[in-house]
């Protein structure tokens, strides 16, 4: 079984910064795509950022320029790394990683979130 497990969630003022990680562990034979969604009350969830397994990322216009997705792959960790935050970041925050567990077998996995709050 895989877990992934987040960190760096919390409460900012509007234009301060906030990290964000999230690290995969249990049987992984590879990792193709980490993602970072987010979901605010009352809207749909959404995909914030990705990262291939080559490295190439894709934003939200939302973010763009603002947000920075990385990948530490030795350590099977991804990053979100949000600066210049605004109140309507404010949500919760969850990855999802795309796990190889065997040559044969690719499944997605979340994370449990975690809040961000970005005060006005």
């Amino acid at each position: 079984q895989v877990q992934l497990v987040e960190s760096g969630g919390g409460l900012v003022q509007a234009g301060g910064s906030l990290r964000l990680s999230c690290a995969a562990s249990g049987y992984i034979f590879s990792i193709n795509d980490m993602d970072w969604y987010r979901q605010a009350p009352g809207k749909q969830r959404e995909l914030v950022a990705a990262i291939t397994s080559g490295g190439s990322t894709s934003y939200a216009d939302s973010v763009k320029g603002r947000f920075t997705i990385s990948r530490d792959n030795a350590k099977n960790t991804v990053f979100l790394q949000m600066n210049s935050l605004k109140p309507e970041d404010t949500a919760v925050y969850c990855c999802k990683m795309v796990v190889a567990t065997s040559r044969l077998r690719v499944s997605s996995y979340w994370g449990q979130g975690t809040q961000v709050t970005v005060s006005s």
